[in-house]
């Protein structure tokens, strides 16, 4: 007869009861212990969350009006349902259609000029070796950007006033003064420039922190290759601040239509409505200054859908061609 005996492991290998390592921890119970740990940190995001809660989701229950007739005093979602019957009549309106390749042409206009001119700017600042001078030329850029658009209206109408600085410049080539303010054919460049001084040397600074990530090895790689310094631009410094371009960009076109409410409100003028009114000037007379709530409300709602529509398929498109995305 023959006995099975068990083999004994080693004593060095013998775990001690109780020595089982214990089971991972669910997801959940990991958020909670997280949250336990540092509390003191996620308390520093309650007051933004409920910004947004409060500013830009609670006010999205508003757009129910696009599609229900709104009387002043009455209810705030309307007193009846009447469809698609505003989005019809601003299809249908010539005004709109107006508005609507004002907006593009604006909107157009600053993403070719004012997307590409920060990343120009700071490629130049990032050649300078002179500290002071890189100071200098940084603090004068930036500073714009800290002024309120009142300020930036304010100073750009006074420039190209009648008797302003700009006239009295071309006066002494013998040119008629201009008036800029009033011709609708000037509104698009004035608008543009004031956009390009107030924001591209505060548009530098993203990139400018792009930049100090970029390995030096690759430049001395480069230089080892017989790269020239445009050669390095071209082959190390894009390459390394694509991730942020792209980013931005992403973010530029999903407000593409979204063009400054406030500095063309300011700028603008009834003889320069041909060129200047864009779709957020254009709801803002209709629904505050005309009452008609619900005919703004569906401008505005198209213009949402629109902007959604644009932010999802740039980043599409990027996460397909180059591979960078926002989500």
């Amino acid at each position: 007869m023959s006995t099975t005996t068990k083999s004994a492991s080693p004593p060095g290998l013998q775990k001690p009861p109780g020595a089982d390592p214990p089971p991972p921890p669910t997801s959940r119970t990991g958020w909670r212990r997280a949250l336990r740990r540092d509390w003191q940190l996620y308390s520093l995001a309650v007051l933004p969350l409920l910004f947004f809660l409060v500013f830009r989701y609670l006010p999205m229950i508003g757009n129910v009006i696009a599609f229900r007739r709104f009387e002043p005093g009455g209810s705030i979602f309307g007193e009846q349902w009447v469809g698609l019957r505003y989005v019809e009549m601003f299809l249908s309106d010539p005004t709109f259609w107006q508005v609507f390749r004002n907006t593009l042409w604006l909107g157009g206009l600053t993403l070719v000029f004012c997307f590409p001119i920060p990343i120009v700017l700071a490629l130049l600042l990032n050649e300078v070796r002179r500290r002071s001078l890189k100071r200098f030329v940084q603090s004068v850029s930036y500073l714009p950007h800290f002024l309120s658009i009142v300020i930036v209206a304010g100073i750009t109408m006074q420039m190209l006033a009648t008797e302003g600085p700009v006239n009295l410049v071309l006066g002494w080539f013998g040119q008629d003064p201009i008036r800029f303010i009033q011709e609708p054919e000037w509104f698009r460049t004035i608008y543009v420039g004031s956009e390009i001084w107030q924001t591209a040397g505060w548009g530098t600074i993203l990139y400018l922190a792009a930049l100090t990530t970029i390995d030096e090895d690759l430049y001395e790689a480069a230089r080892i290759d017989g790269a020239n310094r445009w050669q390095q631009t071209w082959h190390v410094t894009l390459p390394g601040i694509r991730p942020t371009m792209i980013t931005l960009l992403i973010l530029n076109v999903g407000t593409f239509l979204a063009v400054g409410f406030e500095k063309v409100l300011l700028l603008y003028n009834p003889l320069t409505y041909q060129t200047s009114d864009v779709i957020s000037t254009y709801v803002y007379r209709t629904g505050v200054e005309s009452n008609s709530f619900s005919y703004a409300a569906a401008i505005g709602l198209f213009e949402a859908v629109i902007g959604l529509v644009l932010i999802t398929s740039a980043n599409t498109l990027s996460r397909r061609t180059v591979g960078t995305s926002l989500w």
